[in-house]
């Protein structure tokens, strides 16, 4: 048995029996009424969990209904180009989820058995320790516990354990031996599902709603009033950095660069102009300045509008001239699509164009 439930409440197997109990009838009563749990399937449970890495439901609310509409099954999804696929992708971020998902769905849509266990899964692109627990529990009732972020903060606070973790990943590794000690092997994906809402929509990182928690009678740091306290996570140093774009047009037609493919988290994708200070003239005035955060970087980023050398070589540096009609049809990073319509508005506006 795990040491910190050999001290806890939780050590005597009918305590457990009733805290999955409570859990599972608070689940099946308050749970959100969400897309992927509408008419589940497999499908719908695995592009939910690339989605909801790193992304919050709200925003992937809308990309999950028009994925569902573009792409509605492994088979399309194989089928597409990658271009199509980064396209339906766009504004997420990482696209490394949006390629892997797609390398996925090549590795599943050719087989006539869709193994149900989670070393399996655990070998497809993308898929790591939590992944393949929540898509085989949840898709094929499997007895995998997960323990992503929600989970560490619920189990950090019912056993109080503040043992100070250098991340969040390293918190999910130690943890999930609890984790799946506490599972409810009979509705495994439910019981899940069920600590994960609990983390999200009561057991808050910052003011929990702990008057309401279900578990509440179970919970060491509730009772005493200082849930805030776990989980005890080390700070990430932070780091910030200038990166200067570049704002130049002609005939109809905006420039912009496409990262190499295999060079980075960005390739295929397209975005304002960087590090081409020899191939531009004629600095006219600064656009815009704006902040991003990617990771532990803070960038703050300044558009200048300047003019393109005649003889620059355009395939050294990635650079593309993109028509406005064009800009649609591309994949742009989102925050430089926003970025864009907001200073071809203020051209309008100033009649520039």
């Amino acid at each position: 048995m795990n040491n910190l439930l050999t001290k806890h409440i939780l050590k005597e197997s009918k305590n457990r029996e009733d805290f999955r109990k409570i859990l599972l009838t608070w689940y099946g009563k308050y749970q959100r009424e969400l897309p992927w749990r509408t008419k589940p399937s497999l499908y719908k449970t695995v592009v939910s969990e690339f989605m909801l890495q790193q992304t919050r439901v709200s925003t992937v609310l809308p990309y999950f209904a028009n994925w569902l509409k573009k792409f509605p099954s492994f088979t399309a999804l194989a089928k597409a180009n990658e271009e199509d696929v980064l396209k339906g992708w766009e504004g997420l971020g990482y696209y490394s989820r949006a390629r892997n998902l797609h390398k996925l769905a090549k590795t599943i849509s050719p087989l006539k058995s869709i193994p149900k266990d989670a070393k399996f899964w655990l070998t497809l692109p993308g898929i790591g320790p939590y992944a393949s627990a929540a898509i085989t529990s949840i898709s094929f009732n499997q007895a995998e516990a997960v323990c992503d972020g929600n989970v560490v903060r619920v189990l950090t606070r019912i056993f109080s354990h503040g043992e100070l973790f250098k991340d969040g990943a390293s918190a999910q590794k130690k943890l999930q031996p609890l984790a799946q000690q506490l599972l409810d092997t009979t509705e495994p994906g439910n019981y899940n599902q069920g600590m994960m809402e609990l983390g999200a929509t009561v057991c808050h990182r910052q003011s929990p709603l702990c008057t309401t928690c279900p578990v509440l009678s179970y919970c060491t740091s509730g009772q005493r009033g200082d849930p805030e306290m776990f989980p005890a996570l080390a700070k990430k140093k932070k780091t910030f950095e200038k990166i200067k774009r570049y704002w130049i047009t002609r005939d109809n037609a905006l420039l912009l660069q496409r990262a190499k493919t295999g060079t980075n988290r960005l390739a295929g994708i397209y975005e304002l102009p960087k590090d081409i200070e020899s191939e531009v003239k004629n600095k006219k005035n600064l656009l815009a300045k704006k902040r991003r955060v990617i990771g532990q970087t803070d960038y703050e980023e300044s558009i200048y509008q300047f003019s393109l050398h005649l003889n620059c070589d355009l395939d050294k540096h990635s650079l593309e001239w993109i028509s406005w009609d064009e800009l649609k049809k591309i994949t742009i990073s989102g925050p430089h699509r926003k970025w864009i319509e907001e200073i071809r508005r203020l051209f309008a506006e100033q009649n520039f164009q």
